[in-house]
């Protein structure tokens, strides 16, 4: 039976990509909304930025809580001794001086996270940002009190025993100095104010206890009366569409018809949550790869026709912070970097970006953030005299970044 369903989705998978040409309707205008949505869309963000105007844009917001530390790796012929040394918070001095084969790597981002797995439980994570690849080393824990501890010069160790897959090992985080937040600057408070503004954070775009499945949009959906279209959007919302491989395009059609019929049904709050979501291809796949990614557009042309800020929308859910307004959106650092590549306004996005880079009065991980932010823009850029000047300007731009980060990012250029 298991093999059969295998099968089936394969052949799901198979047929999806070979039927792909392309992935909506592009009408007239050279957009994938026509005008008489485009037009609905427009009035609707015009009738809402007179309510902007009394939007709360005074809120401080607090950087990802964060620290310099060193990541610690034991040779294992000292694995359990070297261990009780760690619980007993021996200082580092004396823990090399005991251990001289010790490998470590001193002075690297680590960041501090809560959040809810798959299994509803509540899991705190401190992770190492590795400037090289996206698979720094991490702990995870269910001791949600590790979150509020104090790590002035104190280790948190990883010991995972002897198994038929892995040998014993003994890896650690050392924290000279204590996790802290900083208030975010407000010029970018600001564009975060402006995001949750725009998207409305008090409405979700989906509703709760979820279904699996798939609900049709009718060939003469537009025919239809408001009254079935505000139906239909509610089913839609009610429904969880899974992608079976990375060739599913399912998720990204359902986000779709919900997007055209929230325009058409004036509901901008869910609109924006499922294009951002096309943009962001923030959807969930049993498998993706990477060789699927490049057929899936971002689609930013379509925000910049309609008379909202889009580099305050776009930076406003990039930055990452402690204290988010609930259903507050962030958007994924790569997606948005190929999305602004696209944008008509380079010039203007660039100048942004390098500017947050550069500033020292931005905590560092935000920082790097736009670092790779950038790269990921620059990525994409199809001129390469372009793409060298912004290189350029990026190298100057890493040299005001703290020495043990610029040093590190001028050996990956």
């Amino acid at each position: 039976m298991k093999n059969t369903a295998t099968i089936i989705v394969g052949l799901f998978c198979t047929i999806s990509a070979y039927c792909q040409n392309g992935e909506f309707k592009v009408y007239p205008n050279g957009l994938i909304y026509n005008e008489q949505t485009m037009s609905k869309l427009s009035h609707i963000v015009d009738s809402l930025n007179l309510k902007y105007k009394t939007c709360n844009f005074n809120t401080v917001f607090y950087s990802k809580s964060q620290a310099i530390g060193h990541i610690v790796k034991v040779e294992k012929d000292n694995i359990i001794e070297a261990m009780k040394d760690m619980e007993n918070q021996i200082s580092i001095d004396d823990f090399l001086k005991k251990y001289p084969k010790t490998t470590i790597e001193r002075n690297v981002l680590i960041t501090k996270n809560k959040y809810e797995d798959y299994k509803k439980q509540n899991i705190v994570e401190f992770k190492h940002f590795d400037l090289k690849s996206d698979y720094g080393f991490s702990i995870r824990s269910e001791d949600i009190s590790l979150y509020e501890r104090d790590f002035t010069n104190k280790w948190l160790f990883e010991y995972i025993k002897k198994s038929r897959y892995s040998d014993e090992s003994l890896s650690a985080f050392y924290f000279p100095e204590n996790f802290s937040a900083a208030p975010i600057p407000q010029k970018y408070s600001q564009m975060i104010g402006y995001s949750d503004c725009l998207i409305d954070t008090t409405t979700a775009k989906f509703k709760d206890n979820l279904k699996e499945g798939w609900v049709e949009l009718p060939e003469d959906w537009t025919a239809l009366t408001e009254k079935t279209k505000a139906k239909l959007l509610d089913e839609m919302r009610s429904t969880r569409v899974v992608g079976f491989c990375s060739q599913d395009s399912r998720p990204r059609e359902h986000a779709m018809h919900i997007a055209l019929l929230s325009a058409e049904t004036y509901k901008w709050e869910v609109f924006l949550k499922a294009h951002l979501d096309i943009m962001n291809d923030r959807f969930e796949r049993m498998s993706d790869g990477s060789y699927a990614w490049g057929q899936r557009n971002t689609y930013i042309k379509e925000l910049e026709e309609l008379n909202i800020n889009v580099p305050d929308l776009i930076f406003g859910t990039s930055f990452r912070i402690e204290n988010p307004a609930s259903n507050h959106y962030f958007g994924s650092i790569g997606r948005v970097g190929r999305a602004l590549s696209e944008t008509q306004n380079r010039s203007e996005i660039e100048q942004g970006m390098l500017y947050i880079i550069s500033d020292n009065e931005l905590d560092t991980y935000n920082r790097l953030l736009f670092y790779f932010l950038f790269r990921n823009y620059n990525h994409y850029i199809k001129d390469e005299t372009t793409k060298k000047e912004n290189n350029d300007k990026l190298a100057i731009a890493v040299k005001t970044l703290p020495d043990f980060i610029s040093e590190r990012l001028t050996g990956n250029e």
